[in-house]
């Protein structure tokens, strides 16, 4: 699939469709000599090319490599707006890909959350030129406070029972079926 990465009739937003991959695209390179990449962005991997010094490379990472799906603002320059963009990151700032750039923060919250979801790396945000997780994780999983049980205060409390809610632990008792050595109690089809 061939995309320049603008979506039509825009011309102050830049996006790559997550859903779309894989996905080709050319971004700027001042290092290199044409000044221009060619990516090619997958769900599992990132193949960039680019000639340095007339020598083609083409670099073939696993997008686990990257830290992580960053958004960051950028300040307007006199009468010009800012605008948000949601950048893939990695340790290093030359291998950094920019995959949506939007003058609304909640298009680039969606994506950014789309990003996140679709490659399977953490959120992160832009705090005093460091990158951080907005949320609490232990591994993969997001820990969050502990929330109250929804019965409690709710206006139509009194209308449910709370018979379910108090289940006692199953006793042991000598007067309990065990069935030892049989060759099995559940059927199967």
């Amino acid at each position: 699939m061939q995309s320049g990465g603008y979506p039509a009739g825009s011309g102050r937003t830049s996006r790559l469709d997550p859903h779309c991959l894989p996905v080709r695209f050319a971004a700027n390179d001042a290092a290199a000599d044409e000044r221009v990449r060619h990516i090619e962005l997958h769900r599992e991997r990132i193949v960039m090319r680019r000639s340095l010094n007339g020598m083609r490379m083409a670099l073939n990472m696993p997008v686990s490599a990257y830290s992580g799906i960053a958004i960051r603002m950028t300040p307007g320059e006199g009468e010009l707006a800012g605008s948000v963009s949601v950048v893939l990151e990695h340790k290093d700032p030359s291998l950094a890909l920019t995959l949506f750039v939007a003058a609304e923060a909640d298009d680039a919250m969606a994506e950014w959350r789309t990003w996140g979801n679709v490659l399977g790396l953490p959120l992160l945000v832009e705090d005093d030129g460091k990158l951080r997780e907005p949320f609490a994780r232990m591994g993969g999983v997001r820990v969050e406070p502990v929330r109250m049980r929804r019965r409690r205060r709710n206006a139509i409390k009194r209308r449910r029972p709370t018979l379910p809610l108090r289940r006692l632990m199953g006793r042991l008792t000598a007067s309990t079926p065990v069935y030892r050595g049989e060759r099995e109690i559940i059927a199967r089809n």
